[in-house]
């Protein structure tokens, strides 16, 4: 059996999934789940071959909730936004579903589905799909703290740090660990916000309390938490153009 999950915060949406899933005896529904934090819970704990991810959900949408995930399965998105639907999701997905969903539409969905579930070509479409969401300005940043999912608004960011395979998200509740690249979180944050001043730190300037000149035509920021930063040569240009110095 094919396990799947629905998840969507519309209970007439999910009822028209179960419906026309419960038509095909090839399937199984492991978990239906009324929103994105649900979702990931019943993901990691279910291991689905297939999940319907609806996009626009209170709490944290289809998009956040991808962020958090270890492992992908198949995902067909369903959405009544078509503008949604227009970002090129038949490259980054399985498929996606325009509401109302018809049977006839949802069979091709399925039927594609079946044709990599057979072969059993791994899913590299969400991967893809987050780094074309890595081009959509920040609002605010989903990370898991623990078993738990924490949403940080990018005003309370202090200065992002890099570590590894990681960014410290340093904020005035603490800091917190996201899987992601520098590069990635400069493209996404806001410009006039956020400056990178060096490979390894991008400050809020709002937070910048100070900057010292050190040797080599390097500089140290200081934050108004205390905190200090490296800032190099190309950051301190960067920071200069951005506050009009």
């Amino acid at each position: 059996m094919i396990k799947a999950i629905i998840i969507d915060d519309e209970p007439l949406a999910r009822m028209i999934i179960h419906e026309y899933l419960l038509k095909d005896q090839g399937f199984e529904i492991v978990a239906e789940c009324g929103d994105g934090f649900e979702g990931a819970k019943a993901i990691q704990q279910h291991k689905p071959d297939l999940v319907f991810l609806d996009i626009q959900m209170p709490k944290l949408t289809g998009f956040e909730m991808l962020e958090i995930l270890d492992e992908y399965p198949h995902i067909i998105f369903t959405t009544a936004f078509e503008e949604f639907a227009l970002r090129a999701f038949e490259k980054n997905a399985v498929d996606y579903l325009l509401k109302p969903i018809s049977q006839d539409r949802f069979e091709q969905a399925i039927a594609k589905f079946r044709s990599l579930h057979i072969t059993q070509q791994k899913q590299q479409g969400v991967k893809a799909l987050k780094e074309d969401l890595d081009e959509e300005t920040l609002e605010r940043i989903v990370v898991k703290n623990g078993t738990q999912i924490k949403l940080i608004p990018v005003q309370q960011i202090i200065y992002l740090e890099a570590y590894d395979d990681y960014v410290k998200i340093h904020t005035k509740e603490g800091m917190f660990l996201k899987n992601k690249t520098m590069s990635s979180f400069e493209k996404q944050l806001d410009p006039k916000q956020f400056v990178r001043v060096h490979r390894s730190f991008i400050i809020k300037v709002d937070q910048l309390a100070k900057i010292e000149p050190m040797e080599k035509e390097s500089y140290k920021g200081i934050l108004i938490s205390g905190d200090k930063v490296n800032i190099s040569k190309s950051g301190y240009a960067r920071l200069k153009q951005t506050i009009g110095l």
